[in-house]
């Protein structure tokens, strides 16, 4: 897609990019201190880079430089206290994560797969020399790592996955192949969950136990995936293991189970809520500005009723997305967030933002699909977040199972 105009052509440009930190509300009018100067890095890590943000998206470009800016910058603490690493608490991240997508969904997913998902598995189940020799990198973004769980036929019920892991002597030996790992070919690191295969070891054999491995070990092979329609500014990889031989101490000893893995799931679905609440807030702004600039029929859109109401249904969700971010937050901070409400609350928060970006977008009319004007952009990545970390349909079954009691699950 092309930016340029047709020669001879008059082009009506609409400013659409300003952040009005819009909060109807007041539910963030109280951050202060520590948790406002992290949020304050994220702001201005977003103005820094912008203005790249629609060529690498539009041309399907990763820049690993993006992540490794992130991590000095110090955006990838995920809420949680780590050893030797600065804090954020639940409601910065969750900030630092809402402002990012509100940017770019590349950058938020960037985001979420460097801090929520590979730092938070290394720091929860790592061995203390795990931790030594990787926690400090990934957070300062100066290895790129990756969560490599979900397979080509296994998403929803990636419980049932088929990569394996046997014994060999001194070594792990790990076959299978696995399916939109974020950071899966960025040449760092990959956490592989894989099942045991080792009848010798019956308190894992047949559990699922998650592995760190370099990826220029020999007979692993991650490449790209190409043709996606969202998300277009992160590469998520394909990935096959081929006898892929690791030492023994590369398994984290604090993974047993598939719950280990749920466990990070868990945590970082309270970050899908806060990033739909970034998508949903740009699209609202956007649409908000467009409506002041855009004349038609001899007057601003802005004082049409019909404008006027919808911008009015939009900041209606826009307000209870932030009461639901803000709550979790906080119940987060006391300890007591639990999955289902975290569950909840990305339910709630990715179909609204859906919502508003489809709104925003007819909103724009015919200048609502070009990626100068970002809402186009930012409902397509809408799409990914919509699904990714458990599906609609899963979370409603979740929830479902805890409010029932019964499980419909298969």
């Amino acid at each position: 897609m092309s930016h340029s105009p047709v020669p001879g052509e008059r082009v009506a440009v609409y400013d659409v990019s300003d952040r009005l930190d819009t909060d109807y509300y007041e539910v963030f009018a109280d951050v202060a201190g520590d948790d406002r100067a992290v949020w304050d890095r994220a702001k201005g890590f977003v103005d820094e880079v912008l203005p790249r943000m629609d060529g690498l998206w539009d041309r399907g470009e990763y820049d690993l430089d993006l992540a490794r800016r992130m991590g000095e910058l110090d955006l990838f603490n995920d809420g949680l206290v780590h050893d030797g690493l600065g804090y954020s608490s639940p409601l910065a991240a969750g900030l630092v994560n809402m402002e990012i997508s509100r940017g770019d969904g590349s950058l938020g997913t960037i985001l979420a797969v460097q801090g929520g998902l590979a730092l938070r598995s290394v720091a929860l189940f790592g061995s203390d020399e795990q931790k030594a020799r990787w926690l400090r990198l990934i957070a300062r973004g100066e290895v790129l790592a990756a969560f490599a769980l979900t397979e080509p036929d296994h998403g929803s019920d990636s419980v049932s996955l088929e990569t394996g892991a046997r014994r060999e002597g001194d070594e792990w030996v790990l076959n299978g192949v696995k399916k939109w790992i974020g950071n899966g070919s960025s040449g760092g690191l990959s956490i592989v969950w894989a099942r045991v295969l080792d009848p010798s070891d019956p308190d894992h054999d047949g559990k699922v136990r998650g592995f760190l491995i370099p990826q220029e070990t020999a007979g692993y092979d991650g490449r790209p995936i190409l043709g996606k329609a969202s998300l277009r500014a992160i590469h998520q990889a394909h990935i096959r293991l081929t006898d892929v031989r690791v030492p023994t101490d590369a398994v984290l000893p604090g993974t047993h189970s598939f719950k280990d893995a749920s466990t990070v799931l868990h945590s970082t679905r309270s970050g899908v809520a806060w990033s739909a609440l970034g998508h949903a807030a740009a699209c609202y702004e956007a649409a908000l500005a467009y409506s002041q600039q855009r004349v038609q029929f001899g007057k601003p859109l802005a004082r049409f009723q019909m404008v006027q109401e919808r911008l009015t249904q939009m900041l209606d969700d826009l307000t209870a997305m932030q009461l639901y971010c803000r709550q979790m937050a906080d119940l987060e901070t006391a300890g007591e967030l639990r999955p289902t409400q975290a569950s909840l609350a990305k339910y709630h928060n990715t179909r609204a933002a859906r919502r508003i970006a489809s709104v925003a977008r007819d909103l724009l009319g015919g200048n609502g699909i070009l990626l100068q004007n970002r809402v186009m952009q930012h409902m397509a990545d809408i799409e990914a977040i919509h699904t990714y970390e458990g599906t609609e349909s899963v979370q409603a079954l979740l929830i479902g199972r805890d409010i029932t009691g019964q499980s419909a699950f298969v």
